[in-house]
């Protein structure tokens, strides 16, 4: 019996042991299978987003114009960048754009969101018909539909003339053309829209009922229990949103006809850093350029994370 009892242990610790042995080989199957299919990823990762990255970082650094070798020159591209009135026209029309862009299309994505969130007929068909113009809405053919409605004698105009507005096509005039950028950019809520409606979902009904025993009107209930019980969400709108708008291209280069303007009006500033690296050839200043932007949002970005602490509820710190 004592015999039986000794030898349960020592087959046990064998087993082990030879589980172990014959386990590494499979496991190292697994890793090397792992990685073999994760090789496209890392390789187009490194080739095409790090390389580019690091390369950018050391042409930011150098006077360079595509045609011949770099020349290191240190700080001179960004102070360069400090003087050039186009540069600083370049960053107020891009503030310009986030600050009046990004809350009217935050607003407009709560609004409908709100709607939906109610239990109605043909809910599906709305929620997709609304979400479409963000599939869409950043194509190049878009961005030619909306100069077209924006030009002298177009819809738009038409439609203001007829209402005793004669302010002419947007597009053609530096007062109105940005804000047919922010037109197009809200009219693409549909992303936001559904972010939104998922978290509207998540907030309990008890609470609505609780505060309406208690009185509480629409605009309260609002205010006291969907705005904090949405707020992680809002956040991440407003976050995902912001640095969106930071990155605006196509549509305000398809919509001013590739020439940024009229006088600038929609010189944002991924318009202006084309115009430097690829029709002007000053890839360094570009470089710069770039990397200026990546700060800014770097920092918008730290600014929003530390700010949300004032304003976001989590469910966590409820407990």
């Amino acid at each position: 019996m004592t015999l039986v009892k000794d030898s349960v242990p020592a087959t046990r610790g064998a087993r082990r042991a030879a589980t172990a042995r014959t386990g590494r080989p499979g496991r190292r199957r697994e890793n090397l299978a792992g990685y073999l299919f994760m090789s496209p990823w890392i390789a187009g990762f490194l080739l095409l987003t790090a390389g580019p990255m690091i390369a950018s970082l050391y042409f930011a650094f150098t006077d360079y114009n595509l045609f011949t070798s770099p020349k290191w020159v240190g700080l001179d591209n960004f102070t360069k960048m400090f003087d050039d009135p186009r540069w600083q026209k370049s960053v107020e029309v891009t503030a310009k754009y986030v600050v009046i862009g990004t809350p009217l299309k935050l607003l407009l994505a709560l609004g409908v969101a709100l709607l939906l969130a109610q239990s109605r007929r043909g809910q599906a068909f709305y929620r997709a018909a609304f979400y479409a113009p963000s599939l869409i809405g950043a194509s190049v053919s878009v961005g030619f539909v909306w100069r077209s409605l924006f030009s002298d004698g177009a819809v738009v105009d038409r439609t203001q003339t007829f209402l005793g507005f004669h302010v002419g096509g947007w597009v053609g005039n530096a007062d109105w053309v940005m804000y047919s950028l922010v037109a197009l950019t809200v009219w693409q809520f549909g992303a936001p829209m559904v972010i939104f409606l998922a978290g509207l979902k998540q907030v309990p009904r008890e609470l609505y009922e609780a505060a309406e025993m208690d009185g509480a009107g629409a605009l309260r209930r609002f205010w006291n229990i969907t705005l904090p019980m949405i707020s992680p969400v809002l956040f991440f709108n407003v976050l995902l949103e912001t640095i969106h708008s930071f990155q605006i291209f196509g549509s305000a280069y398809v919509v001013s006809n590739t020439a940024c303007g009229p006088a600038d009006a929609t010189l944002v500033y991924t318009c202006y850093l084309y115009q430097q690296g690829f029709k002007n050839a000053q890839m360094g200043f570009a470089s710069a350029m770039a990397w200026m932007l990546l700060l800014a949002v770097a920092l918008v970005t730290a600014v929003l994370f530390w700010s949300q602490k004032k304003w976001v509820h989590y469910e966590e710190d409820a407990r």
